[in-house]
Parts: C-alpha cells; sequence; structure tokens
C-alpha cells in the first residue's frame, strides 16, 4: 500500500488589517515576509510536496515538453525596422534560452554590431530578464535594466556602444524603463512603491551621477495611478502619462530642455481619458470628452493645451470605436473597429484620398506594430486570420503596395493556409 503524502500546513497567524474605514483578518499575512527564515522553510515544504505528488508525471511532462519545443523556431528573429540610421534587430540562436540584441547601420547587408547577448548576461542567475532597452539620440550610449530575481524590480545601466564598456552609473530597484532627453546625458526613468509595486515617481539622472542625487521630478500621491514616462514619436517632447481605470492625466516638457519644468498639458477630470501625439505645432488628443464613449479625435495647439482649446478632427460614432492613432510626415493612421473587425485608415495630410487598408478575410485580426519612424511612407502592421499565421507586413501608403515581411512558421505537421476557407456567419439574436 502506497504511503500516504501529507501536504504542508500553514499555520495560523491573525493578523488585524484596515483600509478605507473596514477592518479584516488575515491569518496568513505572514508568509507575505520574503526574508522571514519560515516562509522560506514553509515554501521550501510546498515544493517538496508538489514534486512528490507529480513524481509519476514526470515522463509526461518531458513528452509534453519537447512537443511544444517542437512547434516553437529556435532560430528565430524579428523583423528589422529603421530607427535614427539604424536597423534593430532581436534574434535567437538555436540551443540557447536567450535573446541577442544587435543592429546594422543604415543597411542590412551591413556588419551586425552585437548590444546584448543575454545568453552570456544570464551565467551565473538562475532567472534573467533585460528590458528598457533605449539608445541615446546619437545612438553612442544604450540604457538598459536587468531583473535577475523575477519580481520586475530593475536596475538600469548605461552602455557605451562605441566602446562596449558599461559605465559606472546604477540604478537601482526601478521599473526598468528610461528614456533620454536630447542632450545624451539626461535619462528620466519611473520607480515603484516597495510594498505594492505601483509605479509612482519619475526621476531625472545625469551621466556620471550617483542615484542619491536623481532629481525627483514628479510624485504620483493618488494610490489608484500609475505613472510613466515617453517621448513623443516627434522627438519634441517628453511627457508623463498618470493614467487610472477611468482617468488619465499628462504632464510634458520639450526633450531639448530637461531641467525645465513639466506643465500640465490637462488636469485630471474623474471620468476623461485622453492620450497625446505630438505633430508640427500641434498635439492630437484621442479622448472620450464629452461623453464620447466609442472616442473621438481632436487637436489643439502646442501653446493651449487644455481641453477648452481642443478642436474636433474626427467626430464620435456610435457604431465605430477609435482605437488609436499613428502619425507620419504625409498621413495620419487611424485604427478603428467596426461589427467586431479591425479597420485600419489611411489618411494624407493633404486631405484627399483617404482609404481603408484592404483586407480579403471576414475573419481577421489587425493593427500598426512598430512605427517608430516618422518621416516615412511604409507603415508595418500585424496580421493574422483563422486560416493565416501571425504575420508582419509593411505597406506603402503612397503606392498601396504590401510586402509581407514574415509570416511565422508552422513547425509540426504540414499545415496548408490554401486548405482552408474563411468565413463569418451572422445569427440573429432572439430578443426576450
Amino acid at each position: 500500500m502506497p504511503k500516504k503524502i501529507i501536504p504542508p500546513v500553514a499555520k495560523i497567524i491573525p493578523t488585524t488589517l484596515e483600509k478605507f474605514g473596514k477592518v479584516r483578518i488575515d491569518n496568513y499575512f505572514w508568509l507575505n515576509d520574503r526574508e522571514n527564515p519560515e516562509v522560506i522553510d514553509y515554501l521550501k515544504k510546498e515544493n517538496a510536496y508538489y514534486k512528490k505528488m507529480t513524481a509519476h508525471t514526470k515522463g509526461f511532462q518531458k513528452e509534453l515538453f519537447e512537443e511544444m519545443k517542437g512547434r516553437i523556431k529556435e532560430d528565430d528573429e524579428s523583423v528589422p525596422y529603421l530607427y535614427n540610421g539604424y536597423y534593430y534587430i532581436t534574434r535567437f540562436e538555436k540551443g540557447k534560452n536567450y535573446p541577442i540584441y544587435s543592429r546594422k547601420k543604415e543597411s542590412l547587408s551591413a556588419k551586425e554590431e552585437i548590444l546584448f547577448d543575454c545568453n552570456k548576461l544570464s551565467k551565473g542567475h538562475s532567472y534573467f530578464q533585460l528590458g528598457g532597452l533605449s539608445i541615446s539620440p546619437d545612438n553612442k550610449l544604450a540604457s538598459f535594466s536587468v531583473d535577475v530575481v523575477g519580481r520586475r524590480i530593475y536596475t538600469i545601466r548605461i552602455k557605451n556602444l562605441e566602446t562596449g564598456k558599461v559605465l559606472s552609473d546604477t540604478i537601482e530597484k526601478v521599473t526598468g524603463t528610461a528614456v533620454w532627453a536630447n542632450d545624451n546625458k539626461t535619462i528620466f526613468y519611473s520607480s515603484q512603491d516597495e510594498i505594492t509595486l505601483r509605479s509612482d515617481k519619475i526621476f531625472k539622472h545625469k551621466l556620471g551621477t550617483n542615484q542619491a542625487d536623481d532629481a525627483l521630478v514628479y510624485f504620483e500621491k493618488d494610490e489608484t495611478f500609475s505613472v510613466e514616462i515617453a517621448k513623443s514619436k516627434s522627438r519634441k517632447y517628453l511627457a508623463i502619462e498618470s493614467e487610472s481605470t477611468l482617468t488619465t492625466e499628462y504632464r510634458i516638457v520639450e526633450a531639448n530642455n530637461p531641467d525645465g519644468k513639466f506643465r500640465v498639458f490637462q488636469k485630471r477630470v474623474r471620468g476623461l481619458e485622453y492620450s497625446i501625439n505630438h505633430y508640427g505645432d500641434s498635439f492630437y488628443i484621442l479622448t472620450n470628452k464629452d461623453k464620447a464613449t466609442n472616442f473621438k479625435l481632436m487637436k489643439t495647439l502646442e501653446i493651449a493645451t487644455f481641453k477648452e482649446n481642443w478642436t474636433e478632427v474626427i467626430p464620435h460614432r456610435e457604431n465605430v470605436l477609435l482605437e488609436d492613432i499613428e502619425i507620419f510626415k504625409n498621413f495620419l493612421v487611424v485604427e478603428e473597429r467596426f461589427n467586431g473587425l479591425n479597420k485600419i485608415k489611411i489618411i494624407p495630410w493633404s486631405g484627399k484620398g483617404e482609404y481603408y487598408l484592404p483586407f480579403e478575410s471576414e475573419t481577421y485580426t489587425a493593427y500598426t506594430t512598430t512605427n517608430v519612424d516618422f518621416d516615412t511612407d511604409i507603415l508595418r502592421y500585424a496580421y493574422q486570420s483563422m486560416a493565416t499565421p501571425s504575420s508582419v507586413i509593411d505597406f506603402n501608403m503612397k503606392t498601396k503596395i504590401k510586402e509581407i515581411k514574415k509570416e511565422q512558421e508552422v513547425l509540426g505537421g504540414k499545415f496548408d493556409k490554401n486548405n482552408y476557407t474563411e468565413e463569418r456567419i451572422w445569427a440573429t439574436a432572439k430578443m426576450e
């Protein structure tokens, strides 16, 4: 008769917690202490119990893993994208677990420059994650972040891409994302609340200085909001976004003036959501202002950003959801959803000849992807349908010629999308 395996039982230590005027008792709050030896001991017992209980499935686990692995292309790479004179590529090599980040100057036939080989960086760590890779405007430096614990708490470092050396700057316990000002020596980053991990602060760091000297640019006191910082596609503005479930607020400063004071774009109003895109002397605002539940597109001059100055570009529509926009030098690209399907609309700034991207299928998903280059007529979007695997496509908005840059390989079988027919069938629901 097999020996009965007894599961570990966590001891009960009642803890009284009070929040928002309510009191509750948590019998297991003590397990929240990651440094407590008793907590660690209990978790080891849980793991040991799991191993014993699943010991009979080891063969199946290995078989399942190998089957899933067999459907993944190990020597894969991303579609290169052009940014500030360089093509950037992420690739994997067969038998290796981590990506390699590289770039090529001006041409895909140029010599590859390895930025980060995560297979080397991960050595000695049981967990490794590279995040927040950001290149300085002069292409000479890269900020990057590393998490070796698995809690999404990163350390930011700076690498000199000309010498290959990592600078002494070390910024610890942050979200990992950094944004460069246009002076090539100032970066902005966000940090988290140590307990809740809510992103609540934006700091400014000057190269060659200590983290202790970094200036606190913004602190989000409202616990229902989180913050992040980004750079406009035009590269003219840095923008801090404070966001909650129902409300948005932005603060902006010119990227050429990193020591300037961030100004409020439009102060938060409960229920008002908006996002901003800069172009020329104006901002384009995607918003639900005036009860536009499906959102609308508005515009305002960069010197008059409060909502009283916003004017309509694309009005609210009851049957069309306005999801996002992409701004290029010659075109405005609008992502919509109508009857449950994605639509991508191309609008020349001249105001003449707007059109929708043509899709042959009746069942598909399509959305814009990596479009970081402002001065281009090429729109990159992702597409997949019930018969077509995930694809990356470049579309020339002037000539209307599309080029499939990559279609995901379907491994482990004899898949042929031409063997399938796709239809969308409507059914009338019975109203009670």
